[in-house]
C-alpha cells in the first residue's frame, strides 16, 4: 500500500492535450534491471478516448509491466509512452491504478473510506486536508461500488470482492480520465464482476478510457470492442470479432484450437 501512496501523493497539473490519444506507446522496450531479455519488446499502441480495451495474453507475457509503466510505477524509456499528448509520469492526476490484489498488503491499518480517499490525493498533494468536494467525490465512489456500509471497515476485515471493489473506488475518487485495471476479475463472483463491468461501461459513455488485462476470453466479445494480444510484443490488435482467432491464440498462447474435422472424421 505504501509503494502506491509513493506514487500518487504527488500532484501533477498537466490537463489532456486536445484531440490527442489517450494513450499513446511507441517502440516500446522495457526490461527488468538484471534480467537478460526484455519483458517488453518493441510495443506500439494507440488508444482514443472512450475505448474499452481488454490486454490478453498468458502469465509473463507483460501485461502488468505494461500497465505498471504507464501508470508510473516503473519508469519508462524516454518518450516512449504519451497520455493524453504528455510524456508519462508527467499526467498521473489523469491515470486511476487498480492492481492485481496480490500486489497490496490488505494487512495494513487503514479504513476503506481511508483508502477510497487516496485517490484524491493527486488532487491535493500531502500536506492538504480534503475540502468539502474531495469527501463528496469519496461518497460517490463509495455509493457506486457499493461500500457505503463498509465506509469504516478495516481492509482486513473484507472479502476478496469487497477489497477489489474498494480500489476500483480509489480510482472512481480520483476522477481519472484513464483507467488501467490489472487482472481486476479474479476470483470474483458474478455479481460483483457485472457491478464491475457495469460501472466500466458508464465511464466509457463519459469518454473515460479502460484499459483492463485479463486472462477470461469469454468475456472479450461482451464487454470489449477492441483486444490487444500481448506476448512481450502485440500480437494482434483490433476489434474483438476480428482478432479473437485461433491463429491469434496460437500465437499469443502458443496452443492450437482444432475445429474444423477432415474426412476421416479427425480433427485438423
Amino acid at each position: 500500500m505504501a509503494s502506491y501512496l509513493a506514487t500518487y501523493g504527488r500532484v501533477h497539473t498537466a490537463r489532456p492535450l486536445p484531440g490527442e490519444a489517450a494513450l499513446c506507446v511507441e517502440g516500446l522496450t522495457f526490461t527488468y534491471p538484471g534480467s537478460s531479455s526484455p519483458a517488453l519488446q518493441d510495443v506500439s499502441l494507440c488508444v482514443q478516448p472512450g475505448e474499452k480495451v481488454a490486454l490478453v495474453g498468458p502469465n509473463g507475457a507483460g501485461k502488468s509491466t505494461l500497465i505498471k509503466l504507464v501508470a508510473g510505477l516503473l519508469r519508462p524509456p524516454t518518450d516512449t509512452i504519451r497520455v493524453y499528448g504528455h510524456p508519462a509520469g508527467s499526467c498521473h492526476h489523469h491515470i486511476g491504478y487498480v492492481p492485481q490484489r496480490n500486489d497490496v498488503d490488505w494487512r495494513f491499518p487503514v479504513t476503506v473510506r481511508q483508502v477510497v480517499m487516496m485517490g484524491r490525493y493527486t488532487h491535493l498533494g500531502w500536506l492538504k486536508w480534503p475540502r468539502p468536494i474531495d469527501r463528496e467525490a469519496v461518497d460517490r465512489a463509495l455509493e457506486v461500488m457499493q461500500l457505503t456500509e463498509l465506509a469504516d471497515k478495516q481492509i482486513s476485515e473484507l472479502s476478496g470482492g469487497q477489497q477489489q471493489r474498494v480500489m476500483l473506488a480509489r480510482a472512481l475518487a480520483q476522477d481519472a480520465d484513464l483507467l488501467l485495471l490489472d487482472e481486476p476479475l479474479n476470483n470474483l463472483d458474478v455479481p460483483t464482476q457485472e457491478m464491475i463491468f457495469h460501472t466500466l461501461e458508464q465511464l466509457a459513455q463519459q469518454q473515460r478510457t479502460v484499459i483492463v488485462s485479463t486472462h477470461d476470453l469469454g468475456i472479450l466479445p461482451i464487454h470489449f470492442s477492441r483486444a490487444v494480444f500481448l506476448d512481450r510484443r502485440v500480437v494482434a490488435d483490433g476489434p474483438v470479432n476480428e482478432v479473437l482467432t485461433a491463429e491469434t491464440l496460437a500465437r499469443a498462447y502458443g496452443v492450437r484450437l482444432c475445429t474444423d474435422h477432415d474426412e476421416s472424421g479427425g480433427e485438423v
